[in-house]
Formats: C-alpha cells, sequence, structure tokens
C-alpha cells in the first residue's frame, strides 16, 4: 500500500540552514515578505531555526535567539521569536501553530523565563490564539544610530509556569529580531 502524499502529515524539523534561500522557498521573490521594511529597521539573524517542509519545498518558518534585556532595574535575557513565516497558499492550516509551538518547546531549554516576539497589529491575534500576550509599554530597541521606540505590537509568553512578566520601562539591548 502506498500513502498518499497529500494526507501524509506535516512535521515540524529543525532546519540546519536559513538564509535568503529558504525564505525565497517560502515566498517567492516577494521584496518585503514581513510587512516592515517601512519601520526601517536593522534586525538581528536567527540562530535557531524550526521549519516544515513539503515534497522538499519549505512551507513554515520560526527562528530564535538568545537577546539581553533590562525591564525597570532587571537585567536578564529572553527568547526572540523572529522570522514567523508560512507561504501564502498555506496559511490559515494551523502551519504557524505547529512551528512555534516546536520553537516554544526549545526556547524552555534556552535558559530565559521570557519569549519576546515583534509583530505587525494584524497578527496580534494570532499570537494571542497561541498564549502570547501584548505589553502595554513602549519598548525601546537598539538600532546602528541609536536606541529607538520598537513601532511594532511587543508580546511576551512566559517560558516557565512561574514566570510572570516585571514591571517596569523596557528596552532590548540589542537589535530586534
Amino acid at each position: 500500500m502506498t500513502m498518499d502524499p497529500s494526507t501524509t502529515p506535516l512535521v515540524v524539523a529543525r532546519l540546519q540552514r536559513y538564509g535568503e534561500a529558504e525564505l525565497r522557498e517560502i515566498f517567492g521573490d516577494d521584496s518585503d515578505p514581513f510587512g516592515v521594511a517601512s519601520t526601517g529597521l536593522t534586525w538581528l539573524p536567527k540562530e535557531v531555526h524550526f521549519g516544515i517542509r513539503r515534497h522538499g519545498r519549505l512551507l513554515a518558518h520560526t527562528g530564535l535567539l538568545k537577546a539581553p534585556i533590562s525591564v525597570g532595574d532587571h537585567t536578564t535575557d529572553v527568547v526572540g521569536f523572529g522570522g514567523v513565516a508560512v507561504a501564502p497558499e498555506w496559511r490559515g492550516r494551523g502551519l504557524a501553530r505547529l512551528v512555534v509551538t516546536a520553537a516554544l518547546e526549545h526556547a524552555r531549554t534556552m535558559g530565559p523565563r521570557h519569549g519576546l516576539l515583534f509583530c505587525r497589529p494584524p497578527l496580534v491575534a494570532l499570537y494571542e490564539r497561541l498564549g502570547w500576550r501584548t505589553l502595554p509599554e513602549q519598548v525601546r530597541v537598539e538600532q546602528p544610530r541609536g536606541p529607538v521606540i520598537m513601532p511594532l505590537r511587543t508580546m511576551w509568553t512566559p517560558l516557565r509556569a512561574d514566570a510572570p512578566w516585571p514591571t517596569g520601562p523596557v528596552r532590548l539591548r540589542s537589535l530586534p529580531f
């Protein structure tokens, strides 16, 4: 009996590499696939990558890295989530949930107590459904010309059960992810 490839379950795997070629697999030649070019921000590349492939093509991705942050007088690290992408024709099928959930599982092994991401307002509801919470405070992030206020929504999630978000002004002490 042969298995129908269209019914094969989608599996998330850790990717050995993720760069421009892999981004093009997901989005084609879109010059602004994340819709954030107008912010003018410089972004950090992620260090750990998770993806979903079907028939050799990358359909979805989430990337992670550890980044320093200060909240009030407290300085610590967060696990930054970024580059969350799903091929346009595959949206609405739960692929974002699959890659973000796999990345969350890995993030819990990285040490920090919180995950952090930046997103456009239309995506807030998606991340809320995945358990993320919106930070009401403005967040300062580093840029080559000096710190700026992040123009996108900042969301966080606890990586441990006993990890409420601390109070105070928030500053990402690196480029955003």
